[in-house]
């Protein structure tokens, strides 16, 4: 389950961000996951769980924002959703596209941290 080595590298660079920002705790993590990105959201949801455990996560949430597979036709410019499995084939007109716009995304879009106490 490589999805519990992405939720560890998840929880080690909100870690970091948080002392950035002066704090220990962390109450929630953004993440952006591509439809092609090859991560089942469910299961990093429960691998971040786990990851989180004995760290500054320990009570944080995850939200996963799931972005749709998208490709652009050169030929008729028009943008289209290529679905999964993936089918590059426009739509609009029936050519292949080779220029994929979305869908690889695996990134942390935010860390919510709790202020530390003075």
């Amino acid at each position: 389950m490589h999805e519990l080595s992405i939720a560890t590298a998840i929880v080690e660079q909100a870690e970091e961000i948080a002392r950035a920002d002066g704090t220990d705790d962390v109450s929630v993590v953004t993440v952006r996951v591509g439809e092609l990105a090859g991560v089942v959201p469910d299961a990093l949801h429960f691998a971040f769980e786990v990851a989180r455990d004995g760290t500054a996560l320990a009570a944080a949430s995850l939200v996963v924002e799931q972005v749709t597979a998208r490709a652009w036709c050169g030929g008729c410019a028009q943008e289209f959703a290529v679905g999964m499995p993936p089918f590059f084939w426009c739509p609009g007109c029936d050519r292949p596209s080779q220029d994929l716009r979305s869908g690889r995304e695996l990134e942390i879009t935010g860390v919510e941290t709790v202020p530390a106490p003075r």
